[in-house]
């Protein structure tokens, strides 16, 4: 398990993606063909965004998690594949950021190709910092960069932001910020990962005042390691 949590390995397997001989211009994952730009998280190459649509209810029987007619907010969006899911689903107006240029590009892209530009709108911004004050959502959600990195490591590349987080600082931000941006009645969710440090996580929401509801946990294989995700309710602490 210590190896699993090891930053240097998400590191390495960051740096292989980007350079991966096989990797593709287009992909399918969930019946749906998407683009997949030079710089961005690759989905061919990892389980966690096909598993994400199944905990969020995005395919198949998964227990609904957000409010199909209501608003979306994706932190660290990617490809957009979640964000573009979240509008084909009937969520009414969708706001994704990612600190990458080339991922909001990216989300950009897949949204034109499904035909929901309309309702997806992309933006470049370090967590919440390109939001439009005031603005509120029925949910944020947030499949996090869960592999703990020491507080001092600078990132060689934008690729590594979707791999690593130092010192958990923007899981910090999250932790105190995302409640603060719900509509009446929304939900903070986080999807995080037995390759973080979950006690940790536990230590920084109760340092900002937050509290962490488990709403379910998803085993799968990827390769050949039987990994773990957990989505989490974040909430303001009585």
């Amino acid at each position: 398990m210590l190896e699993l949590k090891s930053y240097l390995r998400s590191l390495e397997r960051s740096r292989h993606a980007l350079t991966r001989e096989d990797r593709p211009k287009t992909f399918a994952l969930a019946g749906r063909e998407w683009d997949l730009l030079d710089g961005v998280f690759a989905p061919p190459f990892s389980a966690t965004t096909e598993v994400a649509l199944k905990i969020l209810g995005l395919v198949g029987d998964g227990e609904e998690r957000f409010r199909r007619q209501g608003s979306f907010l994706e932190v660290g969006s990617g490809t957009g594949v979640i964000a573009v899911s979240a509008a084909l689903a009937g969520c009414r107006r969708v706001v994704a950021t990612d600190i990458s240029s080339s991922a909001v590009e990216n989300t950009r892209m897949n949204a034109e190709r499904h035909m929901v530009a309309d309702r997806v709108r992309a933006l470049e911004s370090d967590v919440f910092s390109a939001l439009d004050p005031g603005e509120r959502f029925d949910t944020v959600y947030w499949h996090s960069n869960f592999v703990l990195a020491p507080p001092e490591y600078r990132y060689m590349t934008e690729h590594e932001a979707a791999y690593v987080d130092p010192g958990y600082r923007a899981h910090r931000r999250y932790l105190a910020e995302a409640p603060l941006l719900l509509a009446e009645g929304g939900r903070a969710l986080l999807q995080f990962s037995d390759r973080g440090d979950l006690d940790r996580l536990y230590e920084l929401a109760a340092d900002c005042g937050r509290e962490l509801t488990v709403l379910c946990r998803y085993s799968f294989l990827e390769r050949t390691e039987i990994l773990e995700h957990i989505l989490l309710e974040i909430t303001v602490a009585a």
